[in-house]
């Protein structure tokens, strides 16, 4: 994902539940009070994840808010939606989801050129002791940086 790109929705929940091996770009066949209320920010990734449906992959549980100046046109906030992908990538996605048992999930959604993308990922669950890992690895981390800006401030004072 480019810096270019305007970032919309992003799916914290699922980096702390799965383990995200590879990564796709897709599109969306969205409506156009979806595409107003996308472009407001007006959607949320949690709980969502992409399924096979007669060979097309379609994003589940999505909930996309309904337009406020949209009337009578207005969309049903949650309802399947079709992602597009080729064809090699859509076999490759399916190969794979059929071998390691995984699921595909949207990481975030963002504009690229005008258009609304996806950013999907094959995610494989955590055990308990996995989470207990990362959470370990992340607080380590968060300590090491305070003692160094602790370290840092230190120095500049003395000069």
């Amino acid at each position: 994902m480019d810096e270019e790109n305007h970032i919309l929705a992003k799916n914290k929940k699922v980096y702390h539940d799965f383990t995200i091996g590879a990564r796709w770009e897709a599109g969306v066949v969205l409506t156009g009070s979806e595409v107003k209320s996308c472009r407001n920010s007006r959607i949320q990734l949690r709980d969502s994840f992409a399924r096979f449906m007669k060979g097309e992959l379609w994003l589940v549980g999505v909930h996309i808010s309904p337009y406020e100046n949209g009337a009578y046109a207005n969309h049903p906030p949650v309802r399947p939606r079709k992602l597009l992908l080729h064809q090699a990538e859509l076999k490759k996605i399916q190969r794979q989801v059929e071998e390691k048992g995984a699921t595909v999930v949207p990481l975030t959604v963002y504009l690229k050129r005008g258009k609304i993308k996806v950013e999907l990922g094959l995610a494989t669950g955590k055990k308990q002791y996995d989470k207990r890992a990362t959470i370990a690895a992340r607080e380590e981390a968060r300590e090491l940086d305070r003692t160094m800006k602790k370290v840092r401030s230190g120095i500049r004072e003395e000069d």
